[in-house]
């Protein structure tokens, strides 16, 4: 939404001016005329007061995915472009899309391409679809292309949505463990400690260090509220710098059992992008560039960056790949028998099809074996506590009695 101040008449001809709440200018105008108003003058007002306040992307993935395969149906139905924009436009919930939509059919009404209106809106439209649709515009193949991405964007979404279950998971119940520890060492342990005390008894060397955590937990458990969100600020800040982003990602890929995860996810978008984009006779280097951009991992970019200069040079596009330690060889010899024989999207396709499908079948026993393993840390972690309090009352009770 934004505002828009206007001049005009109203119906007795008396001189109007005043501002409207608007998605776009077309939309402006038909509100005043609704109104009565007969526009003589229509802008958009500028400054940070009358914009609204947006945290994270306009628009969902979801919503994004759902839109799009909506809109492939409906060009596969023969409805028109422009048609099609403003029919989505009133169906969609999401209000960064109904806006951005209604932008977009402002230029198509202008007598623009959708590429062109679409490329004005980086935020919701991935640079991958913009270049697709180019290419569809330019070939014919509009409906081909929609279908294509629909199809690309969901199993994208569908794939992101099982790496995200895999791992939330056990971040969940290690914050609840975390969240746990904390407490009884910050609030429960220190009163047991002032009882140990009165009674003057010989405490064991265990609980002596449970008890000292819990006195060091008591009187700075502040740090532990505001130190994960500093940490947080700074990762984020961070990813800013290539470097740190760079090693970030290379530590994820190297943790063991959730790293393989990682690579195996960052490889079958890789391969699924490059073979849609061959598939889409989009040329061989802007494809890799391309998929730099959005494969949304650092080590995967370095060495596709490398494969481009390879290609540039006249070399094989695997060559690069076949010594580093993030491909394994069932993706370069994918790509290296795709080179030889021409037909280098159904290789890649192929590998994406066999990632897509083990990371399945991981996502399903991470799930299981999880589950479990985390119930077990945290029945030893607070039983410990537990422990290091029980003994020594007991023995306090055995001497009074």
């Amino acid at each position: 939404m934004a505002y828009f101040k206007y001049k005009g008449r109203d119906r007795r001809g008396r001189l109007k001016e005043g501002r409207v709440k608007a998605d776009n200018q077309r939309e402006a105008n038909m509100l005043l005329q609704e109104q009565g108003v007969t526009v003589s003058q229509v802008q958009q007002m500028e400054g940070i007061l009358y914009k609204e306040i947006q945290f994270g992307r306009p628009v969902k993935n979801r919503d994004f995915v759902i839109y799009l395969r909506q809109f492939s149906t409906l060009i596969d139905a023969g409805i028109s472009i422009i048609q099609a924009t403003y029919i989505l436009q009133e169906q969609t919930d999401s209000r960064g899309l109904k806006h951005t939509l209604a932008d977009v059919a402002d230029d198509l009404e202008a007598g623009r391409s959708f590429s062109e209106a679409a490329a004005k809106h980086r935020k919701v439209f991935p640079l991958m679809f913009i270049n697709m649709m180019r290419a569809g515009e330019v070939g014919g193949n509009l409906d081909e292309i929609l279908d294509r991405m629909a199809t690309y964007y969901e199993k994208q979404y569908e794939l992101r949505q099982k790496i995200m279950s895999a791992l939330s998971y056990p971040i969940v119940v290690g914050m609840i463990a975390f969240s746990i520890v904390i407490f009884m060492l910050s609030f429960v342990v220190p009163r047991f400690a002032d009882m140990f005390r009165s009674f003057d008894s010989e405490i064991p060397p265990f609980t002596n260090f449970i008890l000292g955590l819990g006195g060091f937990f008591g009187a700075f458990w502040w740090l532990f509220v505001f130190f994960p969100v500093l940490l947080f600020v700074l990762y984020k800040y961070g990813l800013n710098n290539q470097t740190f982003a760079y090693y970030v990602d290379y530590t994820k890929m190297r943790v063991p059992y959730f790293g393989k995860l990682v690579q195996k996810a960052a490889l079958a978008r890789m391969t699924r992008t490059l073979s849609s984009l061959f598939n889409s006779s989009v040329p061989v280097l802007e494809s890799v560039q391309i998929t730099e951009r959005v494969v949304e991992n650092k080590v995967i970019e370095r060495q596709l960056q490398q494969a481009r200069e390879a290609l540039e040079s006249g070399e094989s596009m695997a060559k690069p790949m076949m010594d580093h330690w993030a491909f394994p060889s069932l993706v370069t010899q994918m790509i290296s028998v795709g080179e030889k024989t021409g037909a280098l999207d159904q290789m890649l396709n192929k590998a994406a099809d066999f990632y897509e499908k083990d990371i399945d079948h991981a996502t399903d026993r991470i799930k299981t074996l999880i589950e479990p393993v985390m119930i077990v840390i945290l029945a030893m972690i607070v039983g410990s506590i537990v422990l290091a309090i029980a003994v020594p009352m007991f023995s306090i009770f055995e001497n009074i009695q």
